[in-house]
């Protein structure tokens, strides 16, 4: 009787010991949580310029050009170089650990939706885990393109080391001012872009 147990039992035990043993036939893992479709938009329209308003600011002079970084896309795709961003835009650096960044995220989710079509928000998730990116962008409804720099290579070519930090970036693609001030609202927001880009933010 208790050889036609073990027969029995011996199975199963060897069942349940092949579900924690990993071997080199042991299929694929589960996809991850961040692998989960993604809540951005895709960067392919990044290279399109918008249709700046009637009160855009005439072109002046001066003023740095984007730095030459190509960066991935949180979407996939093929990567984005930084200078092919069709300008006026403002650009967002920001991780989901950053407590400032996680406050003004929103205030940059409406600044995309009042946007108009005049000028692109864009964001720079920096050295963040995915999971944590995809997780803020579900929590905060962000919807706007976010490419992906995780050597700080933005903020080292800027030779910033803190964020958030945006960037106002006028339709020659030139950056006319940074602003690291920590979290912005929707009212700063409107009067940075309308100060730097001569552009006004509807209500």
């Amino acid at each position: 009787m208790n050889r036609r147990l073990l027969l029995l039992v011996l199975p199963l035990l060897l069942a349940v010991a092949g579900c924690t043993t990993a071997t080199d036939d042991d299929p694929a893992p589960l996809p991850a949580a961040a692998e989960r479709p993604s809540p951005f938009k895709d960067c392919a329209a990044l290279g399109t310029a918008p249709t700046a308003g009637a009160d855009a600011a005439a072109p002046r002079a001066g003023g740095e050009a984007l730095p030459e970084l190509t960066l991935a896309c949180f979407t996939g795709g093929a990567p984005v170089a930084l200078r092919d961003v069709a300008g006026p835009a403002v650009i967002n650096v920001w991780a989901s650990w950053c407590p400032p960044c996680r406050k003004e995220l929103p205030a940059f989710q409406r600044l995309s939706e009042r946007a108009a079509g005049r000028f692109q928000v864009v964001g720079v998730n920096s050295r963040d885990s995915r999971n944590g990116a995809q997780s803020i962008g579900e929590d905060f409804g962000v919807r706007f393109p976010i490419l992906v720099d995780q050597g700080e290579a933005l903020q080292r070519a800027l030779n910033r080391n803190a964020i958030p930090l945006t960037l106002f970036v006028d339709a020659q693609g030139r950056i006319r001012h940074v602003d690291a001030t920590g979290a912005l609202d929707d009212a700063r927001l409107a009067e940075l872009v309308r100060q730097h880009l001569g552009l006004a933010v509807p209500a």
